[in-house]
C-alpha cells in the first residue's frame, strides 16, 4: 500500500468503535479484513525507533520511558483518544507511582508504599498494561461465553453479581508480572528489549471479589463439551505485535479453572472492598491465582472454550522461557515454553543497593517473598556474606500465610564486618522449592521470571567498634557527617595526629630489623 493510498483511508471510520458505552474498545478478532487493512496501514507508516535502554543508562525522569511508537500505532489508526484517556486515568488513579512507561501504562509501587501492609492499597498497586485503558459503562456491559460449551451465552454484569444466581467468592491474591526483578538480568546480561524494564517489585496483593468462572460455566452454560481443554480470555484493549493488531487474548487450561472449588480463576469486579478501578480492568477482569499476571485478563468481554491454547500472540509468542543458549541468533516461538505458574522468588526492599548503612552491629532488612502455583512461603532466609551463612526470618516477623499471596518480612541481620558487603535473600516454599543462587543460573533471553537469590551491596559502618564511633564523631565535628556527604568524598582533615602515627609506626615498623 502506497503512502497516498494510506492517506486516503479514513481511519476513524475504518477502525471505529461499535458499541455505545464501550469507549476505547475496537473489535478486531471478528473482522479479519479490518485487521488486514490495519496491518497495511501500519506497514506503510514510519514510527519512532525502538529505544535502547539496556546498554545505556536509564533516564532518571518520571515517566522513565515514553511510549512514542505505541502512541503512534494508535494514532495512525485514528485511536488517539485511547491514548489520551489512558493517561488521564493514570493521573486520576495512579498519580504517585513510579511511571516506568507512560503508554501503554506500566507503573511500579514505590518502596515505602509497598511495605505499608500485606494488602497493597489500590492506588499503589502496580500496573502492567499491554494496551490503552477502555472506558466501559458497567450498565451496558455484557460477557459473552462461546466455543466448546453446551450453551453459548451473553450475560450482564448485574446478573453475574446476583448471588442468587452465582455463588460469590473472595480470594487474597498476589499478582506478579513475569518481568518482576528484570532489571537484575538487564544489569548483568542484557536480553530482548521490549521497552519494559520493570523495577525490583513489580507485584501487588489484594483481596478480589467475584464469581468463580467454574460456576458460571456450569450454571449458565451447562458445562463445557468433552473436547474442551482450555479457556481463552479476550480483553477490550487493542494490542500491537509486529505491525499486526489484535484484541488482547490469553488462555489457561481447563484443569486450572476447575481447581480448588474454582477460586483459582475468578471473574472479579471488586478489589480490596472497592469497585475495580478502570486501570485494573473495570468493569470485569480475570484473576488467575498463582499464574503470571499476563493471564489475569483485564476488561474481559469474551471467553472461548477451546481444544488448544489461545493463538493470541501474548499466549503463543510472548512469555516464553528459553534456555541460556537461546537468543537473538536462534530464538523461535517453538523452542521456548509458555510460562504459567510463577516460581518461588523474593526481594530485599530495604536497605537499598549501594547504600551506606550505619548500624550498631545489626542491619534492619525488609522485603517480600512469594511462590506461585498454590505453594505458600514457608521460610525466608537472609545472608550477610553473599550466601555462605544464612539466617531464618522468625515467623512473627512475616505476614500471614496465604495459598496465593506473598509474605512481607523483616529481620535484624547480625553484621560485624565493615566495608562493602553483599546481602542476599532466598525463600523456601511449601513444596521445598528454593531460588537459584545467581542471576546467571536463571538468565533467559526474554528476561522473564528473575527468580535467583536477590543480592544487594551495602557499605557497612559498625558503630559498636570504638574506633569507628570515634571517626564518625570527628566527621560530624568537621561538618562532614556520613549522611551529609558522599561516601567517596575524601575527609578534609588530618586522619591521625603525627605523634600518634609515629608511635604506632615505631611499635610495628614496616621493615624487618634483619
Amino acid at each position: 500500500m502506497t503512502d497516498s493510498e494510506v492517506q486516503n483511508i479514513n481511519a476513524e471510520s475504518s477502525f471505529a468503535e461499535e458499541r455505545l458505552g464501550w469507549t476505547g474498545y475496537v473489535e478486531w478478532e471478528q473482522y479479519p479484513e479490518k485487521k488486514a487493512l490495519a496491518s497495511k496501514v501500519l506497514a506503510a507508516s514510519k514510527f519512532t525507533p525502538i529505544p535502547e535502554f539496556q546498554f545505556v543508562p536509564l533516564p532518571t525522569t518520571n515517566p522513565v520511558l515514553i511510549g512514542h511508537r505505541w502512541k503512534e500505532y494508535h494514532e495512525v489508526l485514528g485511536l488517539k483518544s485511547i491514548v489520551d484517556f489512558s493517561w488521564e486515568t493514570v493521573q486520576r488513579e495512579k498519580p504517585d507511582l513510579l511511571h516506568l512507561l507512560d503508554f501503554p501504562y506500566n507503573g511500579e509501587t514505590k518502596r515505602d508504599q509497598l511495605l505499608q501492609g500485606k494488602l497493597t492499597d489500590n492506588k499503589y498497586h502496580f500496573v502492567r498494561n499491554h494496551g490503552g485503558v477502555p472506558n466501559i459503562d458497567e450498565n451496558v456491559y455484557e460477557l459473552e461465553i462461546a466455543g466448546l460449551v453446551n450453551k453459548p451465552i451473553k450475560i450482564s454484569l448485574e446478573d453475574l453479581k446476583d448471588s442468587e444466581k452465582f455463588p460469590q467468592a473472595e480470594v487474597t491474591v498476589t499478582i506478579q508480572c513475569s518481568g518482576t526483578r528484570r532489571i537484575e538480568q538487564i544489569n548483568e546480561y542484557p536480553g530482548d528489549g521490549d521497552e519494559l524494564i520493570n523495577a525490583p517489585w513489580g507485584k501487588g496483593t489484594a483481596v478480589y471479589r467475584g464469581v468463580p468462572l467454574k460456576k458460571v460455566l456450569k450454571l449458565a452454560c451447562g458445562g463445557v463439551l468433552p473436547e474442551c481443554e482450555h479457556l481463552e480470555f479476550i480483553g477490550a484493549d487493542t494490542y500491537f505485535k509486529k505491525n499486526n493488531v489484535f484484541n488482547y487474548a490469553v488462555s489457561v487450561p481447563l484443569r486450572k479453572v476447575r481447581a480448588s472449588s474454582g477460586t483459582e480463576v475468578l471473574l472479579a469486579w471488586e478489589m480490596n472492598g472497592a469497585p475495580l478501578p478502570k486501570i485494573h480492568g473495570a468493569p470485569l477482569r480475570l484473576v488467575v491465582a498463582g499464574y503470571i499476571g499476563a493471564r489475569s485478563c483485564k476488561w474481559v468481554y469474551k471467553i472461548n472454550a477451546l481444544k488448544e491454547p489461545s493463538m493470541g500472540p501474548v499466549q503463543r509468542q510472548e512469555y516464553l522461557y528459553y534456555t541460556p543458549q537461546i537468543g537473538k541468533q536462534n530464538a523461535k516461538y517453538s523452542n521456548g515454553f509458555s510460562i504459567q505458574n510463577m516460581p518461588v522468588s523474593s526481594a530485599i526492599i530495604y536497605p537499598l543497593d549501594k547504600q551506606v548503612v550505619v548500624h550498631p552491629g545489626k542491619i534492619t532488612m525488609q522485603g517480600w517473598a512469594y511462590s506461585g502455583g498454590g505453594n505458600w512461603v514457608q521460610r525466608v532466609e537472609v545472608s550477610n556474606d553473599g550466601g555462605s551463612v544464612w539466617y531464618a526470618v522468625e515467623e512473627e516477623n512475616m505476614t500471614t500465610k496465604h495459598y496465593y499471596a506473598w509474605r512481607l518480612w523483616k529481620f535484624e541481620l547480625p553484621v560485624d564486618a565493615e566495608g562493602w558487603l553483599e546481602l542476599c535473600v532466598r525463600t523456601w516454599d511449601s513444596s521445598n522449592n528454593t531460588e537459584p543462587t545467581f542471576v546467571r543460573s536463571a538468565w533467559n533471553w526474554d528476561l522473564h521470571v528473575t527468580s535467583s537469590a536477590h543480592r544487594i551491596k551495602v557499605y557497612s559502618i559498625n558503630t559498636s567498634r570504638p574506633a569507628t564511633a570515634q571517626r564518625l564523631r570527628e566527621l560530624e565535628a568537621h561538618g562532614q557527617g556520613i549522611e551529609k556527604q558522599s561516601l567517596s568524598h575524601p575527609a578534609e582533615f588530618t586522619l591521625e595526629p603525627e605523634q600518634e602515627y609515629l608511635e604506632k609506626y615505631r611499635q610495628y615498623p614496616r621493615e624487618p630489623t634483619d
